[in-house]
């Protein structure tokens, strides 16, 4: 499905793990993938309470994942640098920063994820949250 892609963007097609999309609309999704193809944004964080027993949490092997658009098209491949999984009200301010979001501080990335996770039927201040960091290994035009 996605071997053009992976192809255009001259990486090892047995290394590809995942392909998916952030938050849970087209809207955000594009904005935060914006954020990626800018440079701004390079962690991300999911509630572990959401990973289902089938799902795999992201790992530092090697492998490589590719970001989405908000209708489904390969934008970006990116490699998990660090994945730890801390409370939410222990999120730190470099992780905030690191995912690029408004004025980019701890407080904002509470707000917005605290609203996020309230919509999702998920948060409390000491829910478990994975916090990944990955570099960006290729950006499509």
């Amino acid at each position: 499905m996605y071997e053009k892609f992976i192809a255009e963007a001259n990486l090892n097609p047995d290394n590809f793990s995942d392909a998916w999309a952030f938050g849970n609309n087209p809207q955000m999704a594009d904005e935060l993938l914006e954020l990626v193809l800018e440079g701004k944004k390079r962690a991300t964080a999911s509630a572990l309470s959401l990973y289902g027993p089938d799902d795999f949490l992201p790992a530092v092997d090697g492998r490589y994942e590719i970001l989405l658009d908000g209708k489904g098209t390969p934008r970006a491949a990116i490699q998990t640098s660090k994945v730890y999984i801390t409370k939410f009200n222990k999120v730190t301010e470099d992780h905030a920063f690191y995912e690029g979001e408004g004025d980019r501080s701890l407080a904002y990335w509470r707000q917005v994820h605290e609203a996020f996770f309230r919509d999702l039927d998920c948060y409390t201040p000491d829910m478990d949250i994975v916090c990944e960091e990955f570099e960006v290994l290729y950006k499509s035009s």
